[in-house]
């Protein structure tokens, strides 16, 4: 199990200072580390998608909207788990923000263990999703050390053509479109073709 002892942030984007103060109170009570935002868009300037966290943010906000910032993360690939918290929630709404990624949804007043229940569960999310995350910019970094040329070759070969049909695709010769899979295969670090296509065909998984 997660723990508040595992170097993670709750944050917190709400309009309402009260509300931000009673839950970094709670929260921090019982030791989580807490950071609280009074706009999203005071959160996406700071945010950095590399940290375990999870997000609790009212739906109804001036300015950005807490469905609109769940948006925004979408669209960056943060694996950063949400609770939505509302005093204007609806079940359509609910299922909405769950379908794209939300890990529960409370409405206001909410209960407060039912609160942390829900954050020490969402940072079981946090940890997986994040491990998925750097997992697929490492693959992403990798495949970013060939070159446009390289690149071109891994597709061909990928795609199943043999040398003499690479080299005729891109006008080139057999010996430099050898040199190009020797330096292909060094760079993603494999030995076999078998490898080298589980690594140019790796997608993992997002939670």
């Amino acid at each position: 199990m997660t723990s508040p002892s595992t170097p993670s942030t709750v944050f917190i984007v709400d309009d309402d200072e009260a509300v931000r103060d009673s839950l970094r109170w709670l929260l921090e009570a019982n030791g989580y580390r807490v950071r609280p935002y009074a706009s999203a868009e005071t959160f996406l300037e700071e945010y950095d998608p590399g940290q375990i966290g999870v997000l609790i943010a009212d739906v109804r906000m001036p300015g950005m909207s807490g469905l609109e910032l769940q948006e925004q993360l979408i669209a960056r690939k943060a694996p950063l788990p949400i609770v939505f918290i509302t005093g204007h929630g609806d079940v359509p709404m609910a299922v909405s923000t769950i379908k794209k990624g939300a890990v529960d949804f409370l409405e206001k007043p909410f209960n407060e263990a039912d609160l942390r229940d829900t954050v020490a569960r969402m940072l079981e999310h946090a940890v997986q999703r994040i491990t998925q995350y750097q997992a697929q910019r490492d693959h992403e970094a990798m495949l970013a050390r060939l070159t446009a040329r390289e690149q071109q070759v891994l597709g061909r070969i990928v795609a199943g053509r043999l040398n003499k049909q690479i080299a005729d695709d891109l006008g080139i010769s057999i010996k430099t479109v050898e040199a190009h899979r020797a330096n292909i295969m060094e760079k993603l670090e494999v030995t076999t073709v078998a490898d080298l296509m589980k690594v140019a065909l790796a997608k993992p998984e997002t939670a």
